[in-house]
């Protein structure tokens, strides 16, 4: 697509901050995200990038999504993404993080509240 038919495309105006990785550096920079359709975005803030540089956003509900720096005036650049997302779900809320430790010990039922199982007094804890 040349620049001319890539202007064409529906784009959504929003407002969300996500987490920026230049390629070759270990740190992250929050930018905030000024518009995203599906093959790329316009970020904003205090990042040191140049066209071409490659970079990795966290997008909320999907993760990290590889791109490169497209254009940059000011401290507004436009990335374009490697493969496309789908915005929608961008824009959907949050969603919560997989539950992946245990919870504690105090909010799980108890193993002796097994209905017609006898429980030793000697193992209840005093409160």
């Amino acid at each position: 697509m040349s620049n001319v038919d890539t202007r064409q495309v529906n784009r959504d105006s929003l407002f969300l901050l996500a987490q920026l990785k230049v390629a070759g550096q270990d740190q992250a920079h929050r930018v905030k995200v000024r518009n995203l359709s599906a093959g790329g975005m316009m970020a904003e803030g205090d990042v040191r990038v140049t066209r071409g540089s490659l970079v990795s956003v966290d997008l909320r509900n999907l993760g990290w999504v590889e791109g490169s720096v497209a254009w940059k005036q000011d401290n507004r650049f436009g990335i374009a993404f490697v493969e496309e997302i789908d915005p929608a779900v961008v824009r959907g809320p949050a969603q919560a993080p997989a539950q992946t430790f245990d919870p504690p010990r105090y909010t799980r039922v108890a193993q002796s509240a097994v209905p017609g199982q006898q429980v030793d007094p000697s193992r209840l804890r005093k409160v």
